[in-house]
């Protein structure tokens, strides 16, 4: 992302006067309860469907808009509606987890292992609960460390940030002021790209109603690459793009940098190592994506990881300073006081390992384990969101797997609860980062913040408790006609069936290739410390997302981060203007359609209209 377009929105967020503290009005949490309550409602289905969880921050804040305009058109505001975005992030994120219980359902049908979990739906909603809740408060220390020290863009947020100013534009200018011509324009500007984006999804093969547009190009299926007996058809690891605006304004605010080595990333992990491991007789011939991608991870890990955990170590100044500064006596109003975050981690410790033992019968040690490793998973996986937009928590958890085979060898028990406490505390973050990241640019209060994701965090959990079970009814998950997909619900039941003999059935071959590419991570990390050379040294963040995430995705973020650099190369105030906004409505209108699309299919279906993704009702 470009500093001038960064600038440009906190330029316009310090034009006005923003009132801190004032943001938890009654009418505030009104809304703000709808809205976690209709994206936690809705959240599940786009995961389990469409495959992903796009960050709903600018989703909600349209909903805020729309509610507080109706209950509070005299007193509303932007730091209103960012309280009721941030509600609505919180009970989101904590709905993610329906990819959990989707692999506890695959696993309790697997003919591989043995798996009996099955949680009742107060079950789920008291444990997700507090584990979400401690996913919000051990947050709140990172949040002054990545937004106001390292400053890292956290696209999603600025996206959310210039929302709640365009939906709040600066009151007392006249028409003619420019200032009120350049908000006006960033505007229709934000909702032509709404609009184009939302159209869009609607006619691709997983949109709604009509199917004009396909998912993606890709190679002929028939196109392969290397020599007979050691090749491969580039489609069938997924070489492609996607048709996705959503990405391709996520790749605007990106930027070129890191855009570019998550291409070659991708690159390496889908077309130059799968040949190389085919002819070398570590993957056999004819391999599956699904085996590609068991090998390729772990170098992919690697190098996140440690990159990551380097940049932390160098940096373990700026991070002690954060949480010194929490406990410290000038804070005030402002920050949630680290006080209230030791009193309140420790509280939700002991309840999610008396909660995960009485329900699931998991050692009280193992759930102790499960949120420590949480903690590092957090961190990196936070730098990694707020470098490239795209959050690697899926993957990282499935380190946790990997580890959980080398502490509890043979427990699928072990692998799968201590997978799903840490990647619910460790997921819990990353939305709310991007809300820490737009509340930081118009001046809104970390408390308050905090507070409203603290009240929306329960209201998803028991959203998600009593939908994802009627989901699965109506839907169906497991077997030929199951509608829908989870593929990373898929992912992690598939792990848990390789992991079931044990560490040893972990590839060699690729755990070597992870401590070499952790050697290249923490290497790169240094590196790219020093600003006269982070332009030539490879991003380790950039380099590991495009191993870890599907090769359609990257190539359009690519396009995306291309298109940006030339406007702004171009035309660089029009870009300042501008392409925020534009990036913006290309985002929301993927996100909004791919909410509404839970919402009007059940309708469609019984009007007997026939939907892609849906079937006839």
């Amino acid at each position: 992302m470009a500093d001038a377009s960064v600038d440009e929105v906190e330029r316009l967020a310090a034009a006005t006067a923003p009132v801190r503290g004032g943001e938890l009005t009654p009418q505030a949490l009104f809304a703000a309860a709808i809205v976690a309550a209709i994206m936690g409602s809705a959240y599940p289905y786009m995961v389990l469907k469409l495959g992903f969880g796009p960050n709903v921050s600018i989703v909600s804040a349209f909903f805020g808009f729309v509610i507080l305009s109706l209950i509070a058109r005299k007193s509303y505001d932007r730091w209103q509606n960012n309280i009721v975005q941030t509600a609505g992030t919180s009970a989101a994120q904590t709905a993610f987890m329906c990819g959990a219980l989707a692999a506890f359902d695959m696993l309790r049908a697997s003919k591989v292992v043995v798996f009996h979990i099955d949680p009742t739906a107060l079950q789920t909603f008291v444990w997700l609960t507090c584990a979400s809740l401690l996913g919000v408060l051990l947050a709140v220390p990172m949040r002054r460390h990545f937004i106001e020290d390292e400053k890292l863009a956290f696209p999603d947020g600025m996206a959310a940030a210039e929302t709640l100013l365009v939906l709040d534009p600066p009151r007392g200018l006249a028409r003619t002021d420019p200032a009120w011509i350049t908000a006006r324009r960033a505007a229709m500007v934000l909702g032509a790209g709404l609009v184009a984006s939302a159209l869009t999804m609607l006619l691709r093969e997983d949109g709604l109603i009509f199917a004009f547009i396909p998912e993606g190009w890709a190679p002929p299926a028939g196109y392969m690459l290397g020599a007979a007996g050691a090749s491969f058809a580039l489609a069938t690891m997924g070489v492609g793009a996607s048709y996705s605006l959503l990405s391709i304004g996520t790749g605007l605010l990106v930027g070129l940098r890191v855009n570019s080595w998550m291409l070659v990333g991708g690159v390496l992990a889908w077309i130059v190592l799968p040949l190389l491991l085919i002819q070398h007789h570590i993957l056999p011939d004819h391999a599956t994506r699904t085996q590609v991608l068991y090998w390729v991870m772990w170098p992919g890990i690697g190098m996140i990881m440690a990159g990551g955990m380097a940049v932390l170590v160098v940096r373990w100044r700026l991070l002690a300073e954060a949480f010194r500064s929490l406990g410290g006596a000038g804070t005030g109003a402002a920050e949630f006081p680290l006080s209230w975050v030791l009193i309140g981690v420790a509280g939700l410790s002991v309840a999610l390992c008396v909660v995960q033992y009485a329900f699931f019968g998991l050692p009280v040690w193992m759930t102790i384990v499960g949120i420590v490793l949480a903690i590092p998973l957090m961190l990196v996986g936070l730098r990694a969101l707020g470098e490239t937009n795209w959050g690697p928590i899926g993957a990282l958890s499935n380190l946790s797997q990997g580890l959980w085979a080398f502490l509890a060898p043979g427990s699928v028990l072990a692998g799968m609860m201590g997978n799903a406490s840490t990647g619910t505390i460790a997921v819990t973050s990353e939305g709310l980062m991007q809300d820490y990241r737009a509340g930081y640019l118009i001046g809104s209060t970390p408390r308050s913040m905090t507070i409203a994701q603290l009240l929306a965090a329960p209201i998803g959990a028991g959203a998600l408790a009593l939908v994802y079970p009627a989901l699965v009814k109506t839907y169906g998950l497991i077997g030929e006609h199951a509608q829908l997909a989870a593929p990373g619900a898929r992912r992690t039941a598939g792990f848990a069936e390789l992991l079931a003999g044990g560490a040893d059935k972990l590839p060699q071959s690729a755990l070597w290739a992870m401590a070499a590419f952790a050697v290249l991570g923490v290497v790169f990390a240094i590196l790219e410390q020093r600003p006269a050379l982070k332009r030539w040294v490879p991003s380790p963040t950039g380099l590991s997302l495009g191993m870890l995430l599907p090769f359609a995705a990257v190539l359009t973020l690519f396009v995306g981060g291309l298109g940006g650099a030339i406007w702004q190369k171009a035309r660089p105030k029009s870009a300042a203007a501008y392409l925020i906004p534009l990036a913006s409505g290309l985002i929301a209108g993927e996100a909004m359609m791919a909410v509404l699309i839970p919402v009007l299919l059940p309708l469609l279906q019984l009007l007997g209209v026939h939907t892609p993704i849906g079937g006839k009702g």
